[in-house]
């Protein structure tokens, strides 16, 4: 047991020393540039930032930033022909649990400028909603280079609950690639910051769906 002790005392030191050499490589190299090399770092770093600048000024322009709704069928392929990264919404206007997916996506809109975000009513877009196979509400299409990567279908993939938390959402939209993600993709946020108390007009109350009990929990067939 001592032997497997030393044994791993001595690869974390190996370790450290490596780590501890290449930040001492990075430093005399950054301290070796002169005045041209230096110049040379700021001009790039200058590019890099008017180049992302320009992006998401380019990105503003179709309408990333904001969520938005997409009146009709065609529009819905002229917003995934321009925008890379698109989270559309698929919704009817007197479902509870599609308010909630709204108040997640109005936060995350503005936080995650690179991708579009979006939402479409199945009841005036018919083709479009068989076409995708949406049964379900709400649905959520993860869609990448015009491609539909992902689906998140009803809250099951949320918590089970209605009260899950924006960063959740937001984990859960990063499995997809469509947003950038700085947490731990394979781990779930704490659930310690789920929304509390939310409350729009009766979200979150069960419904009574083609017949079915009005306690039930499932989400609702389109």
């Amino acid at each position: 047991m001592a032997s497997l002790k030393q044994t791993m005392e001595q690869s974390l030191l190996k370790v450290a020393q490596t780590v501890e050499q290449q930040l001492d490589a990075e430093l005399e190299k950054l301290e070796n540039l002169d005045s041209d090399d230096l110049e040379k770092l700021r001009e790039q770093r200058l590019k890099e930032m008017k180049k992302q600048a320009q992006q998401q000024q380019e990105w503003r322009v179709w309408g990333h930033g904001e969520y938005t709704e997409i009146p009709e069928e065609k529009e819905f392929f002229e917003v995934t022909k321009k925008s890379k990264d698109v989270v559309c919404h698929f919704y009817k206007s007197d479902s509870p649990r599609c308010k909630i997916v709204d108040h997640h996506f109005k936060i995350l809109c503005k936080s995650h400028l690179e991708a579009r975000f979006c939402k479409i009513d199945v009841e005036r877009c018919p083709f479009l909603t068989q076409r995708l196979g949406i049964k379900i509400i709400p649905t959520i299409a993860l869609i990448k280079d015009c491609k539909t990567k992902d689906y998140i279908v009803g809250f099951t993939d949320l918590g089970n609950c209605d009260d899950f938390s924006t960063e959740m959402m937001e984990w859960r939209i990063a499995q997809a690639g469509v947003i950038k993600y700085s947490g731990d993709l394979l781990e779930p946020p704490v659930e310690g910051k789920r929304t509390k108390n939310f409350a729009l007009g009766g979200a979150g109350k069960k419904q009574t769906i083609r017949g079915r009990a009005a306690d039930s929990d499932e989400d609702d067939d389109f």
